[in-house]
C-alpha cells in the first residue's frame, strides 16, 4: 500500500506541472544567485521569486511572512543547502502547506546534493569553534564554475518537469555556459598578476573565490566564524598581517566598515568592499555581472600604489 500510496503522489505530481506546462512555472529559490540562474535556464517559461535581499547576510534572512504565500503556490523551491538557510527557511516552508516543496517530493530542490566540490567540511562540530557548519562552507556560489554545476542541475531538473521544453532549458543553459566560460577566462588573466596575494577576510565567505582566482587567505576579522572581532584577536591578527605582507581585505558589503578600516590604517592593506549575491548593486544585475564587479575591484585596489 505504500508503494501505491508513492506513485499516486508521483502521478498527481505530473498531472499538476502538465496542467501548468504550457503556464510559467512558479520558482522560489531561496538567495538572488540561485533565482538568477533559475532565469537564465528557464527565461520566460519561469516565474522567479528570490527570499533573501542580496544586501542582506544570507546567514540572517528577514524571512517576512509575505513568502509564506509564495511558497504555497510555488511548483518549485531551490535552496542552497548546507544549513545556510537553516535558520529561517524551514518555518517558511512548514507554513506555507505546500506538498510540492515538502523534502522528499519532487518539487524540493537542494542544488549541493551532487556535483560540488564542497570546502571546509569540519572534522568536529562545536559550538566553542563559533558558528561552523557542520557539512561544510556554503558559500560555494562564489566560484563561477560551481554556478555551471548548479545551472546544468537546475536545467536537468526543469527538464523532469517539464519535459515539453526541455529543448528550450538546454539551449539557454548551453548559452550561458558559453558566456560563463569565456568570462571566467578573463577573470583569471586579470587576477592572474596578483596570484598568491595574501588576503585577509572578514567572514569565511571567500574560500571558494579564492580557490578559484588563487588568492591567499590568511586569517579572518572575526576570530571564529560567526563571532565579531574582538580586541585580543586584533592584537594577535594585526601583527600577523604584518609580518605575512597582507595586501588585501575583503569584506561583504553587509558588514561594519570601523573594524576594517582600523585594521587597513595599521597594516597598509587595502579594503575592497562587494556585494556576494546579484542585485547587491545596481553593476551587479546577474551572475557574470557580480563576478565583473568583484574582480574589477579587487584589481583596482590592488593596482593602486598606496
Amino acid at each position: 500500500m505504500k508503494i501505491k500510496y508513492h506513485i499516486c503522489l508521483y502521478l498527481l505530481f505530473a498531472l499538476s506541472w502538465t496542467s501548468v506546462a504550457h503556464a510559467k512555472l512558479n520558482i522560489v529559490a531561496s538567495t538572488p544567485d540561485l533565482g538568477d540562474i533559475v532565469r537564465e535556464i528557464g527565461k520566460d517559461k519561469v516565474e522567479v521569486t528570490s527570499i533573501a535581499k542580496p544586501t542582506e547576510d544570507p546567514h540572517f534572512v528577514d524571512a517576512k511572512p509575505g513568502f509564506i504565500v509564495k511558497l504555497n503556490k510555488a511548483d518549485m523551491l531551490i535552496e542552497g543547502g548546507l544549513q545556510l538557510e537553516i535558520g529561517w527557511l524551514p518555518p517558511l516552508v512548514l507554513s506555507a502547506r505546500n506538498q510540492k516543496i515538502l523534502p522528499g517530493n519532487p518539487g524540493y530542490f537542494v542544488v549541493t546534493s551532487m556535483g560540488i566540490n564542497i570546502l571546509e567540511v569540519p572534522t568536529e562540530v562545536s559550538r566553542a569553534l563559533g558558528d561552523v557548519h557542520p557539512f561544510g562552507n556554503p558559500h560555494f556560489m562564489l566560484d563561477p564554475l560551481n554556478g555551471g554545476i548548479v545551472a546544468t542541475h537546475i536545467c536537468n531538473r526543469l527538464c523532469e518537469i517539464d519535459a515539453a521544453d526541455c529543448t528550450y532549458y538546454k539551449d539557454n543553459l548551453n548559452n550561458f555556459i558559453k558566456r560563463l566560460d569565456l568570462k571566467l577566462s578573463e577573470w583569471q588573466k586579470m587576477l592572474e598578476p596578483f596570484r598568491g596575494t595574501k588576503t585577509v577576510t572578514y567572514h569565511k565567505t571567500f574560500p571558494y573565490f579564492a580557490q578559484r582566482f588563487n588568492l591567499d587567505v590568511v586569517g579572518t576579522l572575526e576570530p571564529k566564524p560567526g563571532i565579531p572581532p574582538s580586541p585580543t584577536h586584533l592584537n594577535t591578527l594585526i601583527p600577523m598581517m604584518k609580518k605575512e605582507g597582507v595586501k588585501l581585505i575583503l569584506i561583504e558589503q553587509f558588514r561594519e566598515r570601523k573594524i576594517p578600516e582600523f585594521v587597513a590604517s595599521q597594516t597598509g592593506a587595502k579594503i575592497v568592499v562587494v556585494p556576494i549575491m546579484v542585485g547587491g548593486l545596481k553593476e551587479t544585475t546577474d551572475y557574470i555581472a557580480l563576478f565583473d564587479y568583484i574582480v574589477k575591484q579587487i584589481v583596482i585596489a590592488l593596482e593602486t600604489k598606496s
